[in-house]
């Protein structure tokens, strides 16, 4: 959008004098950077330039790097990005001291410009220097940074392919509106003055409403790429023109005749909407009876279409009113279709002679009216308000506040149907001139957060009038970047909205499918320097994260009791935003019996007649055999199931089918639930036999590991240990319900204390072990026994030989819990 329209806006002409004789001790550079400050953009570019040209040998190389740098600021400010990105780049070659502020600018000149390698490079190079420089708040003006959202190294900016669309003329296209399944817009020749300062009727400068009914068929000229390239337009028809039997899937019929009755002949779908017959290209004039020979338009329409709000010229009744100053301004006004003709045309209750209300925008429920103006006890030229309708009328208007509004000019809202706004502004940090912003606003007038829109919707010219769905997957804008004139352009995007994607992990048991708490899972993102991340699933066997988008990822899933499973995962190409899910299944162990016996003979030497399994089960502790357990055998190719009670010699027997797989389970109150998988003996096989014995903890049992010594007074663990302790992960992994304590014993010599806190370090050594191996840290207390609990004689004053002090050095665990 050029500036004639915010000219025409705010009812004159923005302009801006300074003396031509400059006091005698102000200095060129000075007089440079007052225009600058003053938005005096063209004379502060004569001034940058005629001190560089002429006064560059009396300037120190700090005052050089400042004017070439402000000058690259102040030609960014007037759209002109080549010689904005040749001023930066000069003022970088040139300083002596990188400018980290002055890095960024260039960034996003070049970004601007469709120079997305050399902006990549900037922006590292800013980091680095960022990450150098003191934490500070950046300074305003000509070397203030631009949005958080285009330079922040967690988030890449959102890619967009845009179309030119050929209903774009030599003259003004803007301010798309929906309305039913196609656009009204503003269009119209460009004029020669600023019609509200005159006040006078008639000529070209005047701008009407145009609609096209189907905006899904509007033509597109030229696409421009998310690199800034521009591209060819597919030939191929879009899904929404697909007509059926003109596509791969469908077969030829007797209908699809290549002879189609043309109702276009004989059916007018717009007779007696008040259309204007003559079309400009594939568009036409909205409605005789809305259009007048003042300004009409932006608009908005209701959900179903029977009511508009347009922003008109003040003109009723075929005369146009004026402000004191003689100025028409512009208002809006409402009218409401009745039998296919806009009728009642009213004017809105906030509306005024004296200030400017326009730019509507209705919310999805109708309830809230946005809109700019520039009525007194504003923040700065125009702002932005909202209206809510109340008891059959809008009420007073608020203002958005200094959230949203600026010294500068709000202008063109939209609110989509999630609530969110969208607005244009030239008081905020963007690549130059109106530059398209959203907000978050909640209750209709509390503003959340604000974002700047990545390129290339923004860009050093105009961008504004942005409309949308909730989600941004594509919409229109309007802009002035392509010959100074506005032009309307569609949107597509083409990568993920956010600078991070929900994504839900739900881990699970594959053989039961039942959720899995308290697994550990370790992502892993692609790239250096990243750090892990570790979840934990709920008791449902959820975990959530956030991962940002355009990455690779490895999930590493780990649970004591299973065999740990890694995933892998990927943020690149998604477009739709919606939260995802990762299903990740964990297996149990396998654990195969030995066969013992051959094919003629048993171990009792009996002959066998097929295979069985036989065993014992014994306690952990002493290993005697444990009576009333029960034993059960599930066949997994039938899931039959089958019981057998321990006796006082703990013996059990079942007999087995080739070819299937089994489970064995024994479970006794008190006592770990010991579960075992069997693997299937071949089919047609000669009956074999084979022997588990089972070993069972019970709560209370106090376990020696076996060779865990510690040398004199120390702590660390020794190599021996390992394997031994390689037991206990084994054991705790398969009672995934085992709670214990580590007890670490000293023997008698030193001082007892230090015995003590010796025996403690020693059991977090062997703690931290079993993490290390993904055991859960809080499956384990470590506790020092010191000298409390020797195992032979060997007491203070006693002489004993240091294989008789190292049986006291020991570790040890005891069962505190156990299902």
């Amino acid at each position: 959008m050029s500036k004639k329209w915010v000219t025409r806006f705010l009812g004159g002409l923005l302009w801006l004098s300074c003396s031509t004789v400059w006091a005698q001790t102000d200095s060129l550079l000075q007089q440079a950077d007052r225009l600058l400050n003053y938005k005096a953009y063209g004379r502060a570019i004569e001034a940058y330039t005629q001190l560089l040209s002429e006064q560059s040998e009396q300037l120190s190389a700090a005052q050089k790097v400042t004017a070439q740098s402000r000058l690259a600021y102040a030609y960014l400010q007037v759209g002109d990005g080549p010689k904005a990105e040749r001023y930066y780049r000069d003022a970088l070659n040139a300083g002596a001291d990188e400018n980290p502020q002055n890095i960024l600018q260039y960034a996003k000149v070049l970004a601007t410009n469709g120079k997305f390698q050399e902006a990549q490079q900037q922006y590292e190079r800013y980091l680095q220097l960022k990450d150098k420089t003191p934490t500070r708040q950046p300074a305003a003006g000509p070397t203030g940074t631009g949005p958080d959202a285009l330079v922040n190294g967690k988030k890449q900016p959102t890619r967009y392919r845009l179309e030119f669309l050929d209903l774009n003329s030599p003259g003004e296209e803007f301010s798309p509106a929906f309305y039913q399944e196609g656009l009204v817009y503003v269009a119209g020749k460009k004029g020669n003055a600023s019609t509200e300062t005159s006040g006078k009727g008639g000529g070209g400068g005047y701008l009407d409403l145009f609609y096209v009914p189907n905006r899904n068929s509007l033509k597109i000229e030229s696409v421009i790429n998310p690199d800034g390239s521009v591209g060819k337009v597919s030939s191929e028809r879009t899904k929404t023109d697909r007509r059926v039997g003109n596509d791969e899937y469908t077969r030829p019929t007797a209908n699809d005749s290549p002879t189609v009755p043309d109702f276009a002949e004989s059916i007018n779908i717009t007779d007696g909407l008040g259309y204007d017959t003559k079309a400009t290209g594939d568009a036409q004039r909205f409605s005789r009876t809305l259009n007048s020979k003042y300004h009409e338009g932006p608009a908005t329409f209701s959900r179903d279409g029977s009511r508009i709000i347009f922003t008109r010229n003040n003109y009723n009744n075929g005369r146009s009113g004026k402000s004191a100053e003689g100025v028409t301004k512009l208002k809006l006004y409402t009218a409401r279709q009745q039998n296919g003709t806009w009728i009642d045309v009213q004017e809105l209750p906030f509306n005024s002679d004296d200030y400017s209300v326009g730019h509507p925008s209705l919310s999805r429920d109708e309830q809230l009216l946005y809109f700019a103006s520039d009525m007194p006890g504003g923040y700065g030229g125009t702002d932005l308000y909202v209206s809510r309708y109340q008891n059959g009328q809008w009420g007073r208007p608020i203002n958005l506040g200094e959230e949203i509004n600026t010294k500068g000019n709000e202008l063109f809202p939209f609110v989509d149907e999630a609530n969110n706004l969208y607005f244009s502004t030239d008081g905020r940090k963007g690549f130059g001139g109106l530059d398209v912003f959203v907000a978050t606003v909640t209750n209709g007038v509390t503003v959340q957060s604000i974002d700047h829109l990545d390129a290339p919707i923004n860009s050093p010219q105009d961008d504004f009038s942005l409309i949308t769905d909730a989600n941004r997957r594509g919409g229109y804008f309007s802009s002035n970047r392509r010959d100074g004139n506005d032009d309307i352009y569609r949107f597509v995007r083409e990568s993920s909205l956010y600078g991070c994607r929900d994504l839900t992990i739900r881990l699970y048991d594959t053989e039961s499918d039942q959720p899995l708490d308290s697994v550990s899972v370790v992502v892993k993102a692609r790239g250096e320097g990243r750090a892990n991340q570790t979840l934990t699933t709920d008791r449902n066997g959820f975990a959530q994260l956030c991962l940002e988008g355009d990455n690779d990822f490895m999930f590493q899933a780990s649970r004591d009791g299973y065999i740990s499973s890694t995933v892998g995962f990927t943020t690149r190409y998604l477009t739709d935003d919606q939260p995802s899910r990762l299903e990740i299944g964990l297996i149990k162990p396998t654990i195969v019996m030995d066969t013992i016996a051959d094919s003629r003979n048993s171990a009792s030497g009996e002959k066998l007649v097929r295979s069985r399994i036989r065993g014992i089960v014994v306690s952990e502790r002493d290993r005697r055999p444990i009576e009333g357990v029960i034993v059960r055998l599930r066949n997994e190719c039938d899931r039959t199931q089958r019981e057998y009670v321990t006796r006082a010699d703990g013996r059990y027997t079942f007999d087995l089918i080739e070819g299937c797989d089994y489970t064995l389970i024994a479970s006794k109150a008190s006592f770990g639930t010991n579960t075992n998988k069997i693997k299937r003996l071949p089919k047609k096989a000669k009956p074999k036999e084979l022997e588990a014995d089972l070993r069972m903890l019970s709560v209370g049992d106090v376990v020696t590991i076996d060779n865990i010594y510690y040398d004199l007074d120390r702590f660390s663990l020794r190599p021996d240990a390992a394997r031994e302790l390689e037991k206990i992960v084994a054991t705790m992994r398969k009672y995934p319900t085992l709670i214990i304590e580590i007890r670490s014993h000293t023997d008698s010599r030193g001082e007892a204390a230090h015995n003590k806190a010796l025996s403690t370090k020693r059991a977090k050594a062997v703690a931290d072990y079993l993490v290390s191996k993904g055991i859960s840290r809080r499956r384990m207390v470590a506790i020092g026994m010191g000298e409390s609990q020797l195992v032979n004689n060997c007491t203070d004053g006693v002489i004993c030989t240091d294989a008789e002090h190292q049986r006291n050095r020991r570790t040890e665990f005891k069962v505190v819990e156990i299902k």
